[in-house]
């Protein structure tokens, strides 16, 4: 009996031998792939058909978020500013304010202006210039007709100009034209307009030592920072401004690590506009950074597709309205995207969604003084009109 048994066993292996083997005349795919399998683990292959594609479509939808988390690994953490603290208070004196910061207080102060490259933010825009109107003393804008993403886009400013009468005399508006280059890095045509306004700029009547301030339209200087920097001597030829860092409203208070706005003493010749670092000293506490900001829901979606940064929007869904204002009211990210830090510790502090903050103290002056209009910036109003 054992030894019929072995027998049939030894002469399937022969013919799977021979089926296998290079003189097989018999070329049955199946056959063949029986004996190809034959010393494979049946359990182990189907884990692995199941699992290999698993594993590749968990690394579309998640490899940006696994990229971000392992940042400290390949990246490492910027050179630290030179942090210079700042002191204010209504009722302390200009020559005084300079005196805490080690400068020395001007006969006069120097002009301001304010530059811009704009897309359509016209709300922040008000803010904005509402909080620097009694200290910049030229206020210059550039708008295009295209985005940073060669999308064509209207000219927002031109159709709102009507609102911003109160700045008109003190105002250089000029506009660029789009390249419309398909294809090509958004960086390239935001530096493109950058370059555009450097030469508006010079067409405002800019001159030896104004200060001019380099931000983007939600980077908001307050008041009071601006009018220390043109009252006091000795300050930096650069210098970066610190903001607090706001998300959709002043309801979601992010950090304090908004660096990127600067004002510099222009040197004819060698100041040229840039929204990068360019020094290392940082005034603390300088004003706000309100990101994505917006009234209505279909802003929020023409940011997403129109800025710099419009590989982030990895999937369609992510323009959906009702999503969009989801993740508004849970202070949550519109790209699904874990925080851009540099330590495991940080990264994991900021993990999911902000927490709401109920403080509107300190904030720019306009929006509490129109606070009908502003009210979807203030805290506890998350909801947007669809627009």
């Amino acid at each position: 009996m054992l030894e019929g048994a072995y027998y049939n066993s030894k002469k399937t292996d022969d013919i799977c031998d021979d089926v296998c083997g290079p003189g097989s005349r018999a070329g049955l795919s199946m056959s063949r792939l029986r004996c190809i399998l034959r010393g494979f683990d049946h359990k182990a292959l189907l884990l692995l058909l199941v699992g290999v594609p698993l594993f590749i479509f968990a690394l579309y939808l998640h490899g940006q978020k696994i990229t971000y988390f392992l940042r400290p690994l390949w990246e490492s953490p910027p050179k630290p500013f030179n942090i210079i603290p700042h002191y204010y208070h209504e009722n302390v004196s200009m020559e005084n304010q300079c005196k805490l910061h080690g400068w020395r207080i001007r006969e006069t102060p120097r002009r301001v202006f304010d530059a811009v490259l704009f897309s359509n933010e016209v709300d922040i825009l008000d803010i904005r210039w509402n909080e620097l109107h009694p200290y910049v003393s030229e206020f210059v804008l550039l708008e295009s007709n295209s985005t940073f993403t060669g999308q064509v886009k209207p000219l927002s400013f031109a159709r709102n100009r009507d609102k911003f009468k109160f700045a008109e005399a003190r105002l250089t508006y000029g506009v660029v034209g789009g390249r419309f280059v398909r294809g090509e890095n958004p960086f390239v045509e935001e530096s493109y307009q950058r370059v555009a306004l450097d030469q508006l700029i010079r067409i405002a009547g800019i001159d030896e030592d104004d200060l001019l301030i380099m931000s983007d339209v939600d980077e908001i200087p307050s008041g009071h920072t601006i009018d220390l920097l043109r009252w006091c001597d000795e300050i930096p030829d650069k210098i970066h401004l610190e903001l607090r860092n706001y998300l959709y409203s002043f309801q979601f208070y992010l950090d304090n690590k908004s660096w990127r706005a600067s004002v510099h003493r222009y040197k004819p010749g060698k100041t040229r506009y840039a929204h990068f670092r360019q020094t290392d000293d940082l005034l603390a506490d300088s004003g706000w950074h309100c990101s994505f900001c917006f009234r209505h829901i279909h802003e929020f979606a023409f940011k997403m597709k129109a800025y710099s940064h419009v590989d982030r929007v990895r999937f369609s869904y992510y323009l959906k309205p009702s999503r969009i204002q989801n993740v508004i009211c849970r202070g949550a990210d519109l790209f699904d995207m874990l925080p851009e830090e540099y330590t495991f510790q940080e990264i994991i502090a900021k993990l999911g969604p902000i927490p709401s903050s109920y403080s509107a103290i300190h904030l720019p002056g306009h929006i509490l003084r129109n606070v009908d209009r502003y009210r979807y910036l203030l805290p506890g109003n998350c909801l947007r009109e669809s627009g």
